[in-house]
């Protein structure tokens, strides 16, 4: 029996031990980010490099709203990004709900077709959709950014798994109270569903907030700029300044990063509990 634990804890430490050097392999290049976008162009030079600032200056920061239109650019990005995270929300919750609570003709099929949708690679939607976006003329417009992306098979599936899990009793008894449809779905389903709808909100922000193929495909002019694209062009017109281009990579990250710490509790409930549903 002494043995048995102590092979229970030893196999423990390794695990401790593994996932504690995983982490700060994975935290390295973040926090070697953050110190380089704090350092002059001499000290990033220096060999061999430091994580030692030894004259901090905010002066990558000034130059990246001075010299390219950065606020403009995070503006555009958190328009998008908050644009496609609310439609998926309302829209996929919807199709979940009624994927998961309600019967009609070739629900299950219509249900592996969205399923079947996901394994598209991405890029064969690529031209299809810049050619349906030309032809409504919303090339280098917001439209274009948001409306092929207000709704997603991935954002279905994890809703429509977590409301599986909800009795039937509970929609049966709002019905009989005289609820309609979309009142059972605003004060039944929506407050059940709220850890599910942080861990889609995360996805949906990260996905839309970190795209980059997509509005380089249909935005032509500076001002619609999103984040990643303005981070290719300052790496493009400012590479040989590392500090600034660390600094743009910040700035794009505390968005994201803000977003995972607020709703991180909800996240890792909706993503445990949403894969025990069956």
């Amino acid at each position: 029996m002494g043995s048995i634990k102590r092979q229970q804890a030893l196999i423990r430490l390794i695990v401790y031990i593994t996932l504690t050097l995983g982490s700060i392999i994975m935290v390295i290049p973040f926090v070697w980010m953050i110190v380089t976008s704090f350092k002059p162009l001499d000290e990033i030079h220096t060999y061999p490099p430091s994580f030692i600032i030894h004259n901090p200056t905010v002066k990558a920061y000034i130059n990246l709203f001075r010299l390219i239109p950065m606020a403009r650019y995070f503006f555009n990005s958190i328009f998008v990004a908050s644009a496609i995270t609310l439609s998926q929300l309302f829209l996929c919750s919807l199709a979940g709900y009624a994927f998961a609570k309600h019967r009609f003709f070739g629900r299950d099929k219509i249900f592996l077709l969205l399923l079947g949708s996901m394994m598209i690679p991405w890029q064969i939607n690529l031209i299809p959709g810049f050619v349906i976006v030309k032809k409504f003329g919303w090339l280098n417009s917001f439209q274009g950014l948001i409306i092929p992306a207000m709704s997603s098979a991935f954002g279905i599936f994890l809703i429509r798994q977590f409301i599986m899990a909800i009795p039937d009793d509970l929609i049966d008894a709002a019905r009989i109270d005289g609820c309609s449809e979309f009142t059972i779905y605003r004060i039944v389903i929506l407050p059940l569903i709220k850890p599910a709808l942080a861990a889609l909100a995360i996805f949906s922000f990260m996905a839309q907030w970190n795209n980059f193929v997509w509005p380089l495909v249909i935005i032509y002019s500076s001002k619609m700029r999103t984040i990643p694209l303005a981070l290719s062009v300052l790496n493009g017109q400012f590479g040989e300044n590392f500090a600034m281009v660390m600094a743009g990579a910040v700035v794009a990250t505390l968005p994201v990063l803000t977003v995972f710490i607020a709703f991180q509790k909800y996240f890792i409930k909706g993503i445990t509990l949403t894969g025990l549903k069956a």
